[in-house]
Protein backbone atom coordinates (compact mmCIF):
# COMPACT_ATOMS: atom_id res chain seq x y z
CA UNK A 1 0.00 0.00 0.00
CA UNK A 2 1.19 3.49 -0.53
CA UNK A 3 1.40 6.45 1.42
CA UNK A 4 -0.48 9.30 0.43
CA UNK A 5 0.53 12.23 2.98
CA UNK A 6 3.81 10.61 4.48
CA UNK A 7 7.15 10.82 2.04
CA UNK A 8 10.53 9.95 2.67
CA UNK A 9 11.03 12.38 6.01
CA UNK A 10 7.48 12.54 7.39
CA UNK A 11 4.38 14.88 5.82
CA UNK A 12 6.12 17.60 3.61
CA UNK A 13 4.10 20.03 1.03
CA UNK A 14 3.19 23.98 0.90
CA UNK A 15 1.96 26.09 3.93
CA UNK A 16 -1.49 26.57 4.45
CA UNK A 17 -2.37 23.96 1.80
CA UNK A 18 -3.86 20.54 2.30
CA UNK A 19 -2.89 18.68 3.73
CA UNK A 20 -0.73 21.29 6.11
CA UNK A 21 -3.83 23.16 7.21
CA UNK A 22 -5.07 23.84 10.83
CA UNK A 23 -8.03 21.70 9.78
CA UNK A 24 -5.82 18.75 9.45
CA UNK A 25 -3.48 19.46 12.08
CA UNK A 26 -6.04 18.63 14.61
CA UNK A 27 -6.86 15.14 12.99
CA UNK A 28 -3.58 14.59 12.82
CA UNK A 29 -2.89 15.51 16.43
CA UNK A 30 -5.67 12.93 17.07
CA UNK A 31 -4.30 10.38 14.74
CA UNK A 32 -1.04 10.32 16.75
CA UNK A 33 -2.61 9.94 20.11
CA UNK A 34 -5.02 6.88 18.72
CA UNK A 35 -1.80 5.13 16.97
CA UNK A 36 1.17 5.62 19.86
CA UNK A 37 -1.86 4.91 22.10
CA UNK A 38 -1.23 8.33 24.04
CA UNK A 39 -4.01 9.44 26.40
CA UNK A 40 -4.90 11.43 29.56
CA UNK A 41 -1.73 13.00 31.81
CA UNK A 42 0.69 11.97 28.96
CA UNK A 43 2.47 14.60 26.84
CA UNK A 44 4.26 15.14 23.95
CA UNK A 45 7.10 17.56 22.78
CA UNK A 46 7.02 20.28 19.95
CA UNK A 47 10.08 22.00 18.23
CA UNK A 48 9.85 24.31 14.62
CA UNK A 49 12.55 25.83 12.86
CA UNK A 50 12.05 29.61 11.55
CA UNK A 51 9.41 29.52 9.00
CA UNK A 52 6.22 31.75 8.87
CA UNK A 53 4.20 29.15 8.91
CA UNK A 54 5.11 27.14 11.76
CA UNK A 55 3.30 28.41 15.24
CA UNK A 56 -0.03 28.11 12.78
CA UNK A 57 0.67 24.70 12.77
CA UNK A 58 1.84 24.29 16.25
CA UNK A 59 -1.32 26.10 17.51
CA UNK A 60 -3.42 23.51 15.75
CA UNK A 61 -1.57 20.85 16.60
CA UNK A 62 -1.47 22.22 20.46
CA UNK A 63 -5.22 22.44 20.99
CA UNK A 64 -5.86 19.13 19.81
CA UNK A 65 -3.43 17.42 21.76
CA UNK A 66 -5.05 19.42 24.89
CA UNK A 67 -8.83 18.37 24.11
CA UNK A 68 -7.24 15.09 23.88
CA UNK A 69 -6.17 14.99 27.93
CA UNK A 70 -2.33 15.60 26.26
CA UNK A 71 -0.06 18.22 27.62
CA UNK A 72 2.12 19.66 25.22
CA UNK A 73 5.72 20.60 25.77
CA UNK A 74 6.63 23.59 23.65
CA UNK A 75 10.52 23.22 22.48
CA UNK A 76 10.47 26.55 20.47
CA UNK A 77 12.53 26.97 17.45
CA UNK A 78 15.27 23.91 17.99
CA UNK A 79 17.08 21.27 15.34
CA UNK A 80 15.50 18.60 14.54
CA UNK A 81 18.11 15.73 16.78
CA UNK A 82 17.22 18.60 19.76
CA UNK A 83 13.61 17.16 19.47
CA UNK A 84 14.22 13.90 19.12
CA UNK A 85 16.73 13.73 22.35
CA UNK A 86 14.56 15.35 24.62
CA UNK A 87 11.30 13.17 23.22
CA UNK A 88 13.34 10.30 25.13
CA UNK A 89 15.44 12.20 27.74
CA UNK A 90 12.16 13.98 29.04
CA UNK A 91 9.76 10.59 29.20
CA UNK A 92 7.58 12.61 26.30
CA UNK A 93 5.10 9.67 24.89
CA UNK A 94 5.89 11.39 21.04
CA UNK A 95 7.74 14.57 19.77
CA UNK A 96 6.63 16.53 16.91
CA UNK A 97 9.06 18.73 14.51
CA UNK A 98 7.26 21.18 12.42
CA UNK A 99 9.90 21.61 9.34
CA UNK A 100 10.50 21.18 5.54
CA UNK A 101 13.83 20.72 6.18
CA UNK A 102 16.32 22.08 2.97
CA UNK A 103 12.77 23.14 1.47
CA UNK A 104 12.14 26.67 0.49
CA UNK A 105 10.36 28.68 3.34
CA UNK A 106 6.71 28.69 1.79
CA UNK A 107 6.55 24.92 2.34
CA UNK A 108 6.26 23.04 5.72
CA UNK A 109 5.87 19.86 7.39
CA UNK A 110 5.37 17.45 10.37
CA UNK A 111 8.56 14.91 11.44
CA UNK A 112 7.07 12.45 14.13
CA UNK A 113 9.19 10.81 16.61
CA UNK A 114 8.31 7.73 19.50
CA UNK A 115 8.62 7.60 22.60
CA UNK A 116 12.63 6.55 22.03
CA UNK A 117 13.04 9.23 19.84
CA UNK A 118 12.90 7.07 16.53
CA UNK A 119 10.72 8.52 13.62
CA UNK A 120 7.73 5.83 13.30
CA UNK A 121 7.74 2.77 11.15
CA UNK A 122 5.95 2.33 8.16
CA UNK A 123 3.24 0.44 9.94
CA UNK A 124 2.44 3.23 12.37
CA UNK A 125 2.79 5.98 9.38
CA UNK A 126 -0.07 3.99 7.50
CA UNK A 127 -2.02 3.20 10.35
CA UNK A 128 -1.98 7.73 10.99
CA UNK A 129 -2.74 7.84 7.33
CA UNK A 130 -6.24 5.65 7.40
CA UNK A 131 -6.97 7.38 10.53
CA UNK A 132 -6.62 10.66 8.98
CA UNK A 133 -8.63 9.19 5.82
CA UNK A 134 -11.31 7.88 8.18
CA UNK A 135 -14.72 10.54 8.29
CA UNK A 136 -16.08 8.99 11.53
CA UNK A 137 -12.87 8.77 13.64
CA UNK A 138 -13.73 10.56 16.79
CA UNK A 139 -12.08 12.30 19.34
CA UNK A 140 -11.09 11.25 23.05
CA UNK A 141 -13.14 12.94 25.36
CA UNK A 142 -11.22 13.89 28.38
CA UNK A 143 -9.52 16.25 30.63
CA UNK A 144 -7.93 19.06 29.06
CA UNK A 145 -3.79 19.03 29.00
CA UNK A 146 -1.38 21.74 30.06
CA UNK A 147 0.46 23.86 27.70
CA UNK A 148 3.67 24.82 28.96
CA UNK A 149 7.51 26.36 27.12
CA UNK A 150 10.16 24.78 27.92
CA UNK A 151 13.14 26.97 29.08
CA UNK A 152 16.84 26.63 27.84
CA UNK A 153 15.32 23.56 25.90
CA UNK A 154 18.79 22.52 23.97
CA UNK A 155 20.35 22.64 27.36
CA UNK A 156 20.90 18.86 28.31
CA UNK A 157 21.35 18.17 24.39
CA UNK A 158 24.40 20.29 24.48
CA UNK A 159 25.77 18.71 27.94
CA UNK A 160 25.78 15.44 25.99
CA UNK A 161 27.88 17.22 22.80
CA UNK A 162 29.93 18.59 25.37
CA UNK A 163 30.63 15.03 27.06
CA UNK A 164 31.43 13.66 23.83
CA UNK A 165 34.48 16.20 23.45
CA UNK A 166 35.76 15.73 26.23
CA UNK A 167 39.55 16.84 27.12
CA UNK A 168 40.18 17.71 23.69
CA UNK A 169 42.01 20.66 23.28
CA UNK A 170 40.04 22.93 20.05
CA UNK A 171 41.26 26.24 20.71
CA UNK A 172 43.27 27.44 17.46
CA UNK A 173 40.85 26.18 15.24
CA UNK A 174 38.63 28.59 12.89
CA UNK A 175 35.17 27.53 11.44
CA UNK A 176 32.42 29.21 9.11
CA UNK A 177 29.11 28.20 10.93
CA UNK A 178 26.51 28.78 8.25
CA UNK A 179 23.02 28.37 9.61
CA UNK A 180 20.93 28.46 6.89
CA UNK A 181 18.75 30.89 8.68
CA UNK A 182 17.22 28.12 10.30
CA UNK A 183 16.58 25.82 13.53
CA UNK A 184 20.50 25.97 14.39
CA UNK A 185 20.94 29.70 14.09
CA UNK A 186 20.91 30.26 18.43
CA UNK A 187 22.56 27.33 19.32
CA UNK A 188 25.18 25.86 16.84
CA UNK A 189 28.09 29.15 16.61
CA UNK A 190 27.50 29.60 20.44
CA UNK A 191 28.06 26.03 21.17
CA UNK A 192 31.16 25.77 19.16
CA UNK A 193 32.20 29.37 20.38
CA UNK A 194 31.97 27.63 24.07
CA UNK A 195 34.47 25.09 23.03
CA UNK A 196 37.16 28.03 22.44
CA UNK A 197 36.62 27.31 18.73
CA UNK A 198 37.04 31.06 16.54
CA UNK A 199 33.49 30.67 14.85
CA UNK A 200 32.84 32.49 11.93
CA UNK A 201 28.81 33.02 11.64
CA UNK A 202 26.97 33.46 8.44
CA UNK A 203 22.74 32.95 7.89
CA UNK A 204 22.07 33.35 11.29
CA UNK A 205 19.12 35.78 10.92
CA UNK A 206 15.77 33.98 10.54
CA UNK A 207 12.92 36.35 9.73
CA UNK A 208 10.65 33.63 9.28
CA UNK A 209 11.26 33.93 5.30
CA UNK A 210 14.92 33.70 4.34
CA UNK A 211 15.34 29.91 5.75
CA UNK A 212 17.64 28.02 3.45
CA UNK A 213 17.57 31.25 0.53
CA UNK A 214 21.27 31.24 -0.88
CA UNK A 215 22.68 29.32 2.31
CA UNK A 216 23.51 26.22 4.06
CA UNK A 217 23.58 22.85 2.72
CA UNK A 218 21.56 23.51 0.00
CA UNK A 219 23.90 26.49 -0.77
CA UNK A 220 27.18 26.04 0.07
CA UNK A 221 28.68 28.40 -2.20
CA UNK A 222 29.38 31.49 -0.07
CA UNK A 223 30.29 29.89 2.95
CA UNK A 224 33.14 28.37 0.35
CA UNK A 225 34.12 31.57 -0.37
CA UNK A 226 33.92 32.66 3.13
CA UNK A 227 36.15 30.19 4.59
CA UNK A 228 38.97 31.15 1.97
CA UNK A 229 38.39 34.85 2.50
CA UNK A 230 39.10 34.76 6.71
CA UNK A 231 42.05 31.69 6.02
CA UNK A 232 39.54 29.00 8.24
CA UNK A 233 40.31 25.44 8.45
CA UNK A 234 36.72 24.00 7.50
CA UNK A 235 33.28 25.41 7.03
CA UNK A 236 29.82 23.61 8.39
CA UNK A 237 26.95 24.20 6.30
CA UNK A 238 23.65 23.06 8.14
CA UNK A 239 20.09 22.89 6.77
CA UNK A 240 17.00 24.46 7.99
CA UNK A 241 16.01 21.91 10.71
CA UNK A 242 19.97 21.33 11.38
CA UNK A 243 19.66 17.07 10.87
CA UNK A 244 21.81 17.75 8.30
CA UNK A 245 25.08 19.42 7.13
CA UNK A 246 27.63 19.75 3.88
CA UNK A 247 31.08 20.50 4.94
CA UNK A 248 33.67 22.49 3.55
CA UNK A 249 37.18 21.94 3.04
CA UNK A 250 40.12 24.63 4.07
CA UNK A 251 40.27 25.43 0.40
CA UNK A 252 36.34 26.16 0.14
CA UNK A 253 35.59 22.77 -1.56
CA UNK A 254 32.02 21.61 -0.39
CA UNK A 255 32.72 17.67 1.11
CA UNK A 256 30.31 15.29 0.28
CA UNK A 257 28.24 13.03 3.24
CA UNK A 258 29.87 10.20 1.12
CA UNK A 259 32.84 11.20 1.65
CA UNK A 260 31.99 12.62 5.90
CA UNK A 261 30.26 8.75 5.92
CA UNK A 262 33.92 7.53 4.99
CA UNK A 263 36.66 9.34 6.75
CA UNK A 264 34.07 8.15 10.23
CA UNK A 265 34.40 5.03 9.39
CA UNK A 266 37.57 4.79 8.83
CA UNK A 267 38.41 6.53 11.97
CA UNK A 268 36.00 4.30 14.06
CA UNK A 269 36.92 0.99 12.50
CA UNK A 270 40.62 2.20 13.42
CA UNK A 271 39.83 2.58 16.98
CA UNK A 272 37.50 -0.80 16.97
CA UNK A 273 34.56 1.15 17.65
CA UNK A 274 32.74 0.62 14.42
CA UNK A 275 30.25 -2.09 14.94
CA UNK A 276 30.72 -5.34 13.38
CA UNK A 277 32.82 -3.89 11.12
CA UNK A 278 30.04 -2.22 8.80
CA UNK A 279 27.81 0.79 7.74
CA UNK A 280 25.12 1.76 6.68
CA UNK A 281 24.33 3.75 3.52
CA UNK A 282 21.50 4.19 1.03
CA UNK A 283 21.44 3.35 -2.59
CA UNK A 284 21.80 7.27 -3.50
CA UNK A 285 25.97 6.59 -2.08
CA UNK A 286 28.39 6.77 -4.64
CA UNK A 287 30.03 3.22 -5.61
CA UNK A 288 33.80 4.75 -4.69
CA UNK A 289 32.37 4.54 -1.10
CA UNK A 290 32.06 0.46 -1.13
CA UNK A 291 35.00 0.46 -3.01
CA UNK A 292 37.13 2.24 -0.31
CA UNK A 293 35.68 0.89 2.39
CA UNK A 294 35.88 -2.83 1.14
CA UNK A 295 39.67 -1.85 0.48
CA UNK A 296 39.94 -1.62 4.45
CA UNK A 297 37.90 -4.52 5.72
CA UNK A 298 34.53 -2.67 6.06
CA UNK A 299 31.12 -4.11 4.85
CA UNK A 300 28.70 -1.58 3.24
CA UNK A 301 24.84 -2.60 3.98
CA UNK A 302 22.31 -0.11 1.59
CA UNK A 303 18.82 0.56 2.37
CA UNK A 304 16.45 2.93 0.25
CA UNK A 305 16.54 5.98 0.28
CA UNK A 306 15.80 7.96 4.17
CA UNK A 307 17.83 8.50 6.86
CA UNK A 308 14.71 6.95 8.78
CA UNK A 309 15.43 3.39 6.71
CA UNK A 310 19.17 3.69 7.58
CA UNK A 311 18.24 3.93 11.21
CA UNK A 312 16.18 1.24 11.07
CA UNK A 313 18.75 -1.17 9.67
CA UNK A 314 21.61 0.17 11.96
CA UNK A 315 18.86 -1.11 15.02
CA UNK A 316 18.43 -4.69 13.22
CA UNK A 317 22.03 -4.85 12.93
CA UNK A 318 23.53 -3.17 16.01
CA UNK A 319 25.42 -0.85 13.35
CA UNK A 320 27.06 2.19 14.65
CA UNK A 321 27.25 4.64 11.96
CA UNK A 322 25.25 5.35 8.80
CA UNK A 323 23.79 7.96 6.64
CA UNK A 324 23.31 9.46 3.28
CA UNK A 325 25.18 11.57 0.74
CA UNK A 326 22.80 14.13 1.01
CA UNK A 327 24.42 14.89 4.51
CA UNK A 328 22.29 13.08 7.35
CA UNK A 329 25.17 11.28 9.11
CA UNK A 330 23.65 8.96 11.91
CA UNK A 331 26.34 8.25 14.95
CA UNK A 332 24.18 5.90 16.67
CA UNK A 333 26.02 5.39 19.62
CA UNK A 334 24.60 8.81 20.42
CA UNK A 335 21.88 10.09 18.37
CA UNK A 336 18.79 8.54 17.27
CA UNK A 337 18.91 10.57 13.84
CA UNK A 338 21.08 12.75 11.56
CA UNK A 339 22.44 15.12 13.57
CA UNK A 340 24.44 18.08 11.58
CA UNK A 341 26.03 19.49 14.90
CA UNK A 342 26.84 16.51 16.34
CA UNK A 343 28.65 15.24 12.97
CA UNK A 344 30.52 18.60 12.82
CA UNK A 345 31.46 18.28 16.32
CA UNK A 346 33.05 14.26 15.63
CA UNK A 347 35.17 15.57 11.90
CA UNK A 348 36.38 18.97 13.88
CA UNK A 349 37.55 16.63 16.83
CA UNK A 350 39.27 14.14 14.38
CA UNK A 351 40.47 17.17 12.73
CA UNK A 352 42.41 18.08 15.85
CA UNK A 353 43.66 14.79 17.12
CA UNK A 354 45.25 13.72 13.52
CA UNK A 355 46.75 17.13 12.97
CA UNK A 356 45.68 16.80 9.04
CA UNK A 357 43.28 19.42 6.92
CA UNK A 358 40.04 18.32 6.20
CA UNK A 359 40.94 18.03 2.02
CA UNK A 360 43.32 14.99 3.39
CA UNK A 361 40.91 13.10 5.62
CA UNK A 362 37.60 13.44 3.05
CA UNK A 363 40.47 12.06 0.32
CA UNK A 364 39.32 8.68 1.31
CA UNK A 365 37.74 7.37 -1.21
CA UNK A 366 37.58 8.21 -5.42
CA UNK A 367 34.05 8.71 -6.78
CA UNK A 368 32.46 7.01 -9.92
CA UNK A 369 31.69 10.51 -11.95
CA UNK A 370 27.95 11.02 -11.33
CA UNK A 371 24.92 12.76 -12.48
CA UNK A 372 21.90 13.31 -11.01
CA UNK A 373 19.51 15.35 -12.60
CA UNK A 374 15.65 16.91 -11.35
CA UNK A 375 12.99 16.19 -13.54
CA UNK A 376 9.65 18.04 -12.62
CA UNK A 377 6.58 15.57 -13.66
CA UNK A 378 3.07 15.97 -14.32
CA UNK A 379 2.50 12.66 -12.75
CA UNK A 380 4.02 9.80 -10.91
CA UNK A 381 2.69 6.36 -12.31
CA UNK A 382 4.68 3.58 -11.91
CA UNK A 383 7.58 3.46 -14.00
CA UNK A 384 6.87 0.00 -15.57
CA UNK A 385 3.57 1.64 -16.61
CA UNK A 386 5.67 3.83 -18.66
CA UNK A 387 7.02 1.79 -21.68
CA UNK A 388 9.24 4.40 -23.28
CA UNK A 389 10.87 5.32 -19.77
CA UNK A 390 11.00 1.87 -18.52
CA UNK A 391 13.15 0.82 -21.62
CA UNK A 392 15.30 3.88 -21.77
CA UNK A 393 16.44 2.56 -18.01
CA UNK A 394 16.63 -1.12 -19.27
CA UNK A 395 19.10 -0.53 -21.83
CA UNK A 396 21.40 2.04 -19.72
CA UNK A 397 21.36 -0.12 -16.84
CA UNK A 398 22.54 -3.27 -19.47
CA UNK A 399 25.23 -0.93 -21.04
CA UNK A 400 27.12 -0.32 -18.25
CA UNK A 401 26.62 -3.80 -16.11
CA UNK A 402 29.54 -3.66 -13.77
CA UNK A 403 30.83 -0.56 -14.57
CA UNK A 404 28.00 1.89 -13.28
CA UNK A 405 24.25 1.64 -12.60
CA UNK A 406 21.10 4.36 -12.71
CA UNK A 407 18.55 4.75 -10.06
CA UNK A 408 15.36 6.41 -10.99
CA UNK A 409 12.75 7.54 -8.24
CA UNK A 410 10.12 10.24 -7.20
CA UNK A 411 11.11 11.65 -5.41
CA UNK A 412 9.38 11.73 -2.06
CA UNK A 413 8.28 15.13 -0.88
CA UNK A 414 7.68 17.08 -4.41
CA UNK A 415 6.09 16.44 -8.08
CA UNK A 416 9.82 15.52 -9.14
CA UNK A 417 11.64 12.44 -10.35
CA UNK A 418 15.27 11.71 -10.02
CA UNK A 419 17.52 10.49 -12.39
CA UNK A 420 20.83 9.79 -11.10
CA UNK A 421 23.00 7.83 -13.56
CA UNK A 422 27.18 6.40 -12.45
CA UNK A 423 29.73 4.98 -14.58
CA UNK A 424 33.68 4.71 -14.40
CA UNK A 425 33.61 6.83 -17.42
CA UNK A 426 32.13 10.57 -17.76
CA UNK A 427 31.25 9.73 -21.29
CA UNK A 428 28.64 7.00 -20.07
CA UNK A 429 27.32 9.43 -17.62
CA UNK A 430 26.57 11.74 -20.15
CA UNK A 431 24.90 9.67 -22.41
CA UNK A 432 22.83 7.09 -20.42
CA UNK A 433 21.87 10.38 -18.77
CA UNK A 434 20.46 12.31 -21.37
CA UNK A 435 18.77 9.25 -22.66
CA UNK A 436 16.98 8.64 -19.56
CA UNK A 437 15.52 12.36 -19.30
CA UNK A 438 14.88 12.29 -23.01
CA UNK A 439 12.56 9.50 -22.01
CA UNK A 440 11.06 11.18 -18.94
CA UNK A 441 10.52 14.45 -20.64
CA UNK A 442 8.50 12.73 -23.60
CA UNK A 443 6.29 10.53 -21.31
CA UNK A 444 5.48 12.35 -18.01
CA UNK A 445 7.81 15.64 -18.01
CA UNK A 446 5.57 18.69 -16.93
CA UNK A 447 4.17 19.92 -19.49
Amino acid sequence: MSKTYFGTDGIRGKANEFPLIPEMMITLARAICEVLEIGDEENVVIGLDTRVSGVMLEAALTAAFLAEGVSVHHLGVVPTPVTAFLTKETNAAAGIMITASHNPFEDNGIKIFNDDGYKLSDEQELAIEDYLDDENAEMTMGSVGLSMSVEQPEGMYLEKLDSIVGDLDLKGLKVVVDCANGASSFSAPQFLESLDIDVIPMAVEPDGKNINEKCGAVHPEEAGKLVVKEGADLGVCFDGDGDRLIMIDEKGQPISGDRILCLAALAMHGRGELKHDTMVATVMSNLGLRDALQEKGIKLETTGVGDKLVMERMLEGGFSLGGENSGHIIFGDYATTGDGLLSALIVISELKKTGKPLSELADCMSEYPSKLTNLYVSEKPEIEDVPVLATAIKEATAALTTTGRTLIRYSGTEKMIRVLVEAKEQADVDLWSAHICKAVEKTIGEK
